[in-house]
């Protein structure tokens, strides 16, 4: 396998009624449309990567998720957002082709999948026992190069009331990332707009939501008339990242290419 490709699709915010919605949109609809907007054009990957509020505060919208993502014939590999309760995320995704949680390897590289909810709370932390578990997988990974994905944003965003709910440590997940020289990239959601950059040549990357988008560098809460988007990505063999963000309105694609 010279590359290992996969879609990321993020912040659903699923209802149990089918005519919920965020902010004018209709998730269900909306997250719908991008999968199918992926199966038409993007089709197959490796695996799906979903991170973090899948549902809207209501666990009911796990049996939509289910229903959309069970029968692809493909790993779904998914972890939970501030929105998300993470031990019905579990109950309800507990069986092929899900996985909640740990790490999954594919070709030669290992995708590990971290839990930064904080019960009750927007903004996010990680645990000393993910930071454990964080440190086992990256150290057990051997030759493989690493992708570590997480809901909350572990670098400013540059809007004052986002960067409130981010990641209240990214000390410390950047002082176990900085021990493994085998980690490529880091992924979130939570941020409902595009991120890219480096950090010690780590390609640090934000996808925006399959449904309403938030309004980058503001200092208060606005909402962008952007479309839904989800991102592709292309993992190589030498360890580099190829990634697109695909808008869904019109099809159009918003791509950068480069080494992490």
């Amino acid at each position: 396998m010279s590359s290992v490709r996969l879609i990321q699709f993020t912040d659903l915010h699923l209802f149990g009624a089918e005519t919920g919605r965020l902010r004018g949109v209709l998730t269900l609809a909306s997250a719908t449309d991008a999968l199918a907007h992926a199966r038409g054009e993007d089709w197959p990957p490796d695996a799906l990567l979903v991170t973090g509020d899948i549902v809207h505060d209501d666990p009911a919208g796990y049996a939509h998720f289910q229903r959309l993502f069970a029968t692809l014939g493909m790993p779904v590999l998914c972890l939970p957002g501030n929105h998300d309760d993470p031990g019905a995320m579990r109950r309800a995704l507990a069986k092929p082709p899900f996985v909640t949680g740990g790490h999954a390897d594919i070709g030669r590289w290992r995708l590990v999948l971290l839990d930064s909810v904080q019960a009750g709370q927007a903004g996010g932390a990680l645990s000393p026992a993910s930071l454990a578990a964080l440190d086992a997988a990256l150290e057990q990974a051997g030759e493989r190069h690493v992708l570590v994905c997480l809901h909350h944003h572990p670098v400013p965003m540059g809007s004052r009331w986002l960067d409130r709910v981010a990641l209240a440590n990214p000390e410390a997940l950047f002082a176990v990332i900085d021990k493994h020289p085998r980690v490529r990239g880091i992924l979130w959601g939570h941020v409902h707009q595009s991120f890219d950059a480096l950090r010690n040549g780590v390609r640090l990357l934000a996808t925006p939501s399959t449904c309403a988008q938030f309004r980058p560098r503001t200092e208060q809460f606005e909402v962008d008339p952007l479309p839904a988007a989800y991102r592709t990505l292309a993992l190589r063999a030498d360890g580099s990242i190829a990634t697109e963000l695909v808008w869904i309105e019109g099809g159009a694609r918003r791509g950068s290419i480069g080494a992490a």
